[in-house]
């Protein structure tokens, strides 16, 4: 008896160990992002896609009509009262094939109504291209798992974390700067790969073989003035 009440304890002790290690990161995108159903039997199918790096997943589910009323919330997104806040878990990230870092670490999402948590169920998440390799699947399936330690996340545990969040919302005029920002900086990178370009004297020499080019020009130092004349010798 005393064997199996140290194996429960020690159980017990390693379950509450990882969830206090778990420190959940919070992003909210705005409604104009999320595609909502009409509701059938009191609940609408909604859609949330964001193929923008650090984010590139789908998530899918099912959100309870308020008070069984099947406009309020079709109303809300034109209102801007909708909203979802994704729960992540920081360092879970994945690398893309683009080269970029994704999170990957997500593993709960709820919608927002006026500021109060709404009742979702079946929810579902994908990851989309770049980051959806088996490596970033593995880091996904892990963070599901590790999420599901900290129980109920919506009920004011999180509440200072989820409202820091939900003032800056991902909508679709970020994703559009964001989205520029990462071909800015992917330019970049490609014009540092690039070869470096010949010096002055090369590219003046090479200048120099041009038959009408005055080979006294004051533009030109004293020894392209002398590369000059031999060329045309």
């Amino acid at each position: 008896m005393k064997k199996i009440l140290t194996v429960i304890f020690l159980a017990c002790t390693l379950v509450f160990a990882q969830e206090g290690s778990i420190k959940p990161g919070f992003q909210a995108f705005a409604g104009a992002l999320i595609k909502l159903k009409k509701a059938e039997h009191g609940f609408h199918k909604f859609r949330l896609k964001v193929d923008v790096a650090p984010w590139a997943f789908v998530a899918e589910g099912e959100v309870l009509a308020p008070g069984g009323d099947s406009d309020v919330l079709i109303t809300a997104l034109f209102d801007r009262a909708l909203y979802a806040v994704l729960a992540y878990i920081p360092d879970k990230i994945a690398a893309g094939s683009d080269g970029d870092e994704y999170n990957v670490g997500f593993f709960d999402m709820m919608l927002y109504y006026d500021e109060e948590p709404t009742s979702i169920r079946n929810l579902s998440f994908k990851l989309l291209p770049p980051a959806n390799d088996s490596w970033a699947q593995s880091i996904l399936d892990d963070a599901l798992q590790s999420g599901s330690l900290l129980g109920k996340i919506w009920n004011g545990k999180y509440e200072r974390e989820i409202t820091k969040a939900s003032a800056v919302p991902i909508d679709k005029a970020k994703l559009v700067t964001m989205r520029e920002k990462r071909l800015e900086e992917k330019r970049a990178r490609q014009a540092a790969a690039r070869p470096a370009r010949p010096s002055s004297d090369k590219v003046l020499f090479k200048s120099t073989r041009n038959d009408d080019l005055d080979c006294n020009s004051r533009k030109l130092t004293v020894k392209q003035r002398r590369l000059c004349k031999m060329n045309k010798k």
